[in-house]
């Protein structure tokens, strides 16, 4: 049964191609679009992912995002060491500047002041060099990106000389920083150093970087300090949560990217539907002998739906193929879109959705193959 149900779908090779590239690319816009987007949100809480070791963030009361800060008085960093449960808290500056090279080249960048005994905040990997290297005179490190982008066709080297805000300052160490929402250049230096290369500004504390002690719960830590401090304090993951939350009902970035999506659904549910409508039209008396033959509904709905099924995976297949090879393309960490990639759930809620589109646009079909009456194939 099966087998004459394949038959008939590959026999009409122009209608499977078609069905086939309509559910692909579906598959591939929904899924592409889809993790862009989760890429995009995942930029806006980039050096809450570098500092894996933070695990509350203390900020002023005003703050919703990470990307605008106000900054707090240089007391703030003691009273939150002092609140019973923190093991330890260090202060984190977070800054835009303006970068020059000595060639003319200029790109706007976030720099980040870390601790200067600790470098709590630093990111996790290093091209060349390391966090102790920030200690040297006028130092700062680059992320990759950034140093394409200011030294163009350049092979990877320390000591290059820049000017930010007017200040020089010297590339002491390459970093594979996560990629910011804004910007396309994140640079890290000591904290003491940041205020040099900073607007100069009556307080300089953007955050307060903390951990709650051994046995001690994070969350309960967070809202002890900011019952005793007056300072909004939030761990990692509600602060990340914070930030993405502000940039999906603040802006129209889930809109644009909504539309993409649902007009994927869209094209590729009509062009199946009338694709699949069109396959069974010219199938019709095959349908009909075989029902003839006494094959009944519950069988030929089978054999229909096999049918949907190899057109859907063999197109989602391809559809995967290609949105994985795209992220393949794009994700080194020096590429314009670095940073993007295909988390698994994103291609299981796609497979999810093509298996939801393939069901509603061949439900008419099969609804016709079910009320087809045999006596079709006699006249």
């Amino acid at each position: 049964m099966y087998g004459i149900g394949f038959k008939m779908l590959f026999g009409d090779r122009l209608k499977y191609y078609g069905l086939v590239l309509s559910v692909a690319f579906a598959t591939l816009l929904i899924t592409q679009q889809t993790a862009i987007f989760v890429g995009v949100m995942e930029r806006t809480v980039n050096i809450i992912d570098d500092a894996r070791e933070v695990g509350i963030w203390v900020m002023n009361p005003d703050v919703d995002h990470l990307d605008v800060v106000r900054p707090m008085p240089s007391t703030a960093l003691s009273r939150v060491r002092g609140v019973a449960g923190v093991a330890w808290a260090t202060p984190l500056s977070r800054v835009n500047v303006v970068a020059h090279t000595f060639d003319g080249r200029i790109e706007v960048g976030v720099l980040v002041g870390l601790d200067d005994a600790t470098f709590v905040g630093a990111p996790p990997r290093f091209r060349l060099g390391g966090p102790e290297d920030l200690r040297k005179p006028d130092a700062v490190a680059v992320d990759v990106f950034g140093y394409g982008r200011l030294w163009p066709g350049e092979p990877l080297r320390l000591g290059h000389e820049l000017e930010i805000n007017e200040r020089r300052a010297v590339v002491v160490a390459i970093t594979e920083a996560t990629a910011s929402f804004a910007t396309n250049l994140m640079l890290h230096t000591t904290y003491d150093r940041a205020a040099h290369y900073a607007p100069p500004v009556r307080n300089r504390l953007s955050f307060v970087a903390a951990a709650a002690a051994e046995g001690e719960d994070t969350a309960k830590v967070a809202k002890r300090i900011s019952e005793q401090t007056g300072l909004q304090a939030l761990s990692s993951e509600d602060f990340r949560w914070t930030t993405i939350w502000y940039f999906l009902t603040k802006t129209g970035i889930p809109v644009n990217f909504g539309v993409v999506v649902l007009l994927g659904v869209v094209v590729g549910a009509a062009i199946i539907g009338m694709t699949f409508s069109m396959f069974v039209s010219d199938n019709l008396r095959q349908y009909g002998a075989l029902k003839a033959m006494g094959m009944n509904d519950r069988d030929l709905t089978g054999m229909v739906l096999s049918q949907v099924g190899i057109v859907g995976a063999t197109g989602y297949a391809l559809g995967i193929s290609a949105a994985t090879g795209f992220f393949a393309w794009v994700g080194p960490a020096d590429g314009n879109l670095r940073g993007f990639s295909l988390p698994g759930w994103v291609a299981g809620n796609s497979a999810l959705i093509i298996l939801a589109i393939m069901l509603v646009a061949t439900g008419g079909s099969l609804a016709r193959v079910r009320r087809l009456d045999p006596a079709i194939v006699f006249r």
